[in-house]
């Protein structure tokens, strides 16, 4: 059996920029993928803290250093610049390794670097 687990998660990330003119997925700094294990073209979901939509798109990497989070075609119209969202990864794990699993949560500060790399999620509700 595989369950489905959080692999990585930036969160309280800021939108720097929605673009409704391109073909689709959200553009974040090849920095923060690194941190976090996420993959150019990788499945995730956004969560929007300010409006509470969800929804999946993929990655395309942006420039190292340039902090830029910005969705792409339709995912444009649930977003606007400024908005607070939680981008989240996940990965099929075996049975067997689900209890030595660790995802990689970056903590973010409001100029979308990370201020914390975090192996597991805190027990408190509030970071």
């Amino acid at each position: 059996m595989f369950r489905t687990m959080m692999k990585g998660k930036i969160h309280r990330a800021r939108v720097t920029e929605a673009n409704l003119n391109y073909v689709g997925s959200i553009t974040i700094d090849e920095d923060i993928l690194e941190a976090v294990d996420m993959l150019p073209n990788e499945k995730v979901q956004i969560v929007n803290n300010n409006n509470g939509a969800r929804f999946e798109t993929y990655i395309i990497p942006g420039p190292r250093g340039s902090g830029v989070v910005c969705l792409n075609g339709a995912a444009a119209r649930l977003v606007q610049e400024d908005d607070v969202v939680i981008i989240i990864s996940y990965a099929m794990v075996a049975e067997e390794k689900v209890h030595d699993h660790k995802p990689k949560v970056a903590i973010m500060n409001e100029k979308n670097q990370i201020v914390e790399l975090l192996g597991q999620e805190p027990a408190a509700t509030i970071l």
